[in-house]
């Protein structure tokens, strides 16, 4: 995914997962940035909770005997000196903070939020599930904008670049060159580009696609569509031309590969020729 437009939503705490407002999204429901997709209820011990309980119970008898302590003195005001009345007021206000504090923490939620707008990719929440501290509940995707590596066995290739495609139902997706890692990974070099083509959506996170790279140097050749490659019963590479009507001729051809949507064929054809482009499986047949 791309880390800008895509995003993992992880549970800060221990707890049971509840649904949001809208129930728990699907796989595939879109979310909008800032959607409420669940609640944690967070998850304490028997004594853990009865000590927070003991506390919030001392601070409210703290609370109000402050408070009365606060009355006697505004009564006293005339005699009293300003800022005893100042301290009880502040010691007042500290005490209801801090059992304000600590009982949210007592029925207090974390709220899982989609960090980004996109569809819900993965995910493997329930109703009622106990989740562990960041473990993972919800993964965001925008399929229209992903992240490709490519392995490269030629470090030398990142510098040759002059452009690279993906092949994605027979459409040629145009990708931008992002950047090459500065460490080799199992002897290849990692190399990042990007698309932002609708076709994109087709893929999937995780999904092994063929990327083709352009290189700087130019090769003389005939660009042909790739589904215009046949193979002949000697296994060689072939292409049928039309010579005439009705009537179509097998021409063995050294080929390279273009874009996954292309061919450029280096030797074997005329200039003139007409290539079968579509239908040439037919052809292929005849005997």
């Amino acid at each position: 995914m791309d880390p800008t437009t895509g995003g993992k939503v992880q549970a800060m705490v221990m707890g049971r997962l509840v649904p949001g407002p809208d129930g728990l999204p699907q796989i595939g429901q879109s979310v909008r940035k800032g959607q409420v997709l669940a609640y944690i209820e967070p998850a304490s011990g028997v004594l853990e909770r009865s000590g927070q309980m003991a506390q919030v119970a001392e601070l409210r008898a703290g609370q109000a005997l402050a408070q009365k302590r606060l009355a006697r003195l505004r009564e006293l005001s005339e005699t009293v000196p300003r800022k005893e009345i100042e301290a009880a007021e502040s010691e007042v206000n500290s005490l209801t903070e801090r059992a304000r504090a600590l009982s949210g923490g007592l029925a207090g939620r974390d709220v899982l939020k989609a960090p980004v707008s996109g569809v819900i990719a993965s995910s493997p929440a329930v109703a009622g599930q106990v989740v562990d501290a960041r473990e993972l509940v919800f993964e965001v995707v925008d399929p229209t904008q992903l992240r490709i590596e490519a392995l490269a066995y030629d470090p030398a290739m990142a510098q040759n670049l002059a452009g690279a495609a993906l092949a994605v139902g027979g459409q040629k997706v145009p990708l931008s060159f992002v950047g090459a890692a500065s460490s080799l990974r199992e002897q290849a070099l990692p190399m990042l580009f990007k698309g932002t083509s609708e076709s994109l959506s087709r893929l999937a996170v995780g999904m092994p696609v063929v990327v083709f790279v352009q290189e700087a140097t130019t090769v003389p050749g005939y660009r042909v569509p790739s589904g215009a490659l046949m193979k002949n019963p000697a296994n060689q590479n072939i292409v049928w031309v039309k010579d005439q009507a009705e009537r179509f001729e097998p021409r063995v051809v050294n080929i390279t590969p273009l874009d996954g949507a292309s061919i450029a064929v280096t030797s074997g054809l005329a200039d003139g020729d007409r290539v079968v482009v579509e239908g040439a499986s037919l052809i292929n047949q005849v005997r």
